[in-house]
């Protein structure tokens, strides 16, 4: 451990640590100039920007109170945000990383108006080496950070040209079919209460939530399990690879598939799910989904959306039948699936190495910041 850190208070490690200031709505885009920040992070675009350079943005409101993340560029930081920016004996992408350990939301309570006040996180205590071991720490970390978001644009990129195939196959004047002509089965999870936290065990069949619809196919970063005696009791409920997940509650629209290769045989949908497995002579799963992630998909399937309330889809499972769609031969389909499978080969690939640089990016991070782990120690 390095003798050498020092003790201090947030707000003395800081050249600027503040608010930033209130944004109409009506000036934030979908697209635009530069980034908006508030408490819960990006909130869309601007056209007018109020910070330059690097800093640690803190969700000081909302419902990712205490958040954390580094942010270099040119942005607008929202009375919701806290901008902390490191004074010149320090590294700021280091204060970042040290801050996004200490659990800054439990400190939500000690102001007097719900969320983080910037005079609490001031008087936090820390502990910091010299600037040069501070500097080495951010060399490692930020290039497993740098990785991961390098193949998260090269998957944006790669989502754009699975979908610009898609387009270009139904350029002809295909024959339009119904769900229901083309689906082995159609099911929805547990019906009534959700699995309960008490079944839960530590290996065993995964159970799926909405966090693991995320992008074109299921993510799987964490699952909570049931045993295999508990899922045969829900075994309508038991989904396979290249099946289609959707979510009919909460964040509707989200649908993903279980790719091959996946990490586990089967797996079990949560309450809010509803899945459809596609009959492979007629339509290939992979065509499927790109259906249901265009515009006229999503139009279709949020067609059946009951918004008061909590969003939901209306008897998700029968509406899914009746929704229409462009059906080419399946021989087409297949030809534009060996075209597409490369990209979604890379894609999976890519996705696969960011779960492994994040879990050692994670391992890597407490152990650093405590001093446990002197940085000459790491090599990647």
């Amino acid at each position: 451990m390095n003798c050498n850190r020092k003790t201090i208070t947030l707000g003395e490690a800081c050249s600027r640590l503040s608010s930033g200031k209130g944004i109409s709505a009506s000036n934030i885009h979908e697209s635009g100039l530069y980034p908006v920040y508030g408490g819960n992070g990006l909130r869309g675009y601007t056209d007018t920007p109020n910070f330059e350079g690097q800093c640690a943005i803190i969700g000081r409101q909302g419902a990712f109170c205490g958040n954390v993340r580094f942010f270099q560029g040119t942005a607008y930081m929202t009375e919701h945000a806290v901008v902390a920016v490191a004074t010149s004996s320090n590294n700021t992408r280091y204060l970042a990383y040290l801050l996004s350990t200490m659990n800054l939301g439990r400190l939500s309570g000690q102001s007097a108006q719900p969320g983080l006040s910037v005079k609490t996180l001031s008087k936090q205590v820390i502990e910091l080496p010299p600037k040069e071991e501070q500097d080495k720490v951010v060399a490692v970390l930020s290039a497993l950070d740098d990785k991961i978001e390098l193949n998260n644009r090269i998957n944006d990129s790669l989502e754009q040209q699975v979908v610009a195939l898609y387009t270009r196959l139904l350029e002809a004047d295909w024959p339009v079919e119904t769900i229901k002509d083309v689906a082995k089965k159609v099911a929805m999870g547990p019906f009534g209460s959700n699995i309960k936290v008490s079944t839960f065990v530590p290996e065993g069949v995964p159970i799926i939530s909405g966090n693991h619809l995320r992008g074109f196919f299921l993510d799987e970063p964490e699952f909570n399990y049931i045993t295999e005696e508990h899922a045969e009791k829900l075994k309508n409920s038991i989904v396979y690879p290249r099946d289609l997940i959707f979510t009919h509650a909460g964040n509707i629209g989200q649908v993903a598939m279980i790719p091959d290769g996946c990490k586990h045989d089967y797996y079990v949908l949560s309450q809010r799910q509803f899945y459809l497995r596609c009959d492979e002579n007629k339509v290939v799963p992979e065509f499927m989904l790109m259906f249901f992630h265009s515009a006229i998909g999503q139009h279709e399937l949020l067609s059946y959306a009951n918004r008061t309330g909590v969003p939901s889809i209306a008897q998700p499972a029968s509406n899914l039948k009746k929704i229409p769609f462009k059906c080419p031969p399946i021989e087409e389909q297949t030809k534009w699936n060996e075209l597409v499978h490369p990209l979604i080969i890379q894609y999976l690939n890519n996705r696969h190495e960011n779960e492994c640089l994040a879990k050692l990016r994670n391992a890597l991070l407490p152990k650093l910041m405590s001093g446990e782990l002197d940085i000459s120690e790491v090599q990647i």
